[in-house]
């Protein structure tokens, strides 16, 4: 039972680290093109959560709606921990059934192009604020980050899920 808590609280602590990877990284884009600290993540709140479709709307200064923002960070947030659990929960079952190994990666690797898919696709009307390299470069500094934090905490995650493993 000890075992499973800790597995649940390093899968929240990497979705968190993701999460705020990806936040941090949009806020100081925003910030560099003089947009504002939470444009991106205002538009975002706007599209799914209030149904802006306009991207002529993109082009004029809007007002921030703080409801959008919190709206969007709790999904982003959710979306991020659920991940994190994900991932965590591959590697210690790889820890038990070691043969998974191979599965457990090719399944963490298609997450990762599956989501950036994903947030494109749902994003494709924000394109000018939100261009493909920002998706791509967003999720892999929070792979980057949450991964390095979770072979800090277990040191042979990158061993067990390694496909040149045993």
């Amino acid at each position: 039972m000890e075992g499973e808590k800790q597995a649940l609280w390093v899968g929240v602590v990497v979705g968190v680290i993701g999460y705020a990877a990806v936040a941090m990284l949009y806020a100081a884009v925003d910030l560099v093109a003089g947009r504002g600290l939470l444009y991106t993540v205002d538009l975002l709140g706007k599209a799914v959560f209030l149904g802006l479709r306009d991207p002529a709307v993109l082009s004029l200064p809007i007002r921030p709606d703080p409801v959008a923002v919190v709206l969007y960070n709790g999904l982003h947030l959710l979306a991020s921990i659920a991940i994190g659990l994900i991932v965590v929960g591959l590697v210690e079952r790889v820890r038990r059934e070691r043969r998974l190994a191979g599965l457990a990666l090719f399944t963490i690797v298609a997450g990762f192009v599956v989501t950036i898919v994903a947030v494109g696709y749902l994003t494709r009307d924000m394109r000018p604020v939100l261009p493909w390299w920002s998706i791509v470069v967003s999720n892999s500094l929070a792979v980057i980050v949450a991964g390095s934090y979770l072979q800090w905490r277990w040191p042979d995650t990158w061993e067990l899920l390694s496909p040149f493993g045993d």
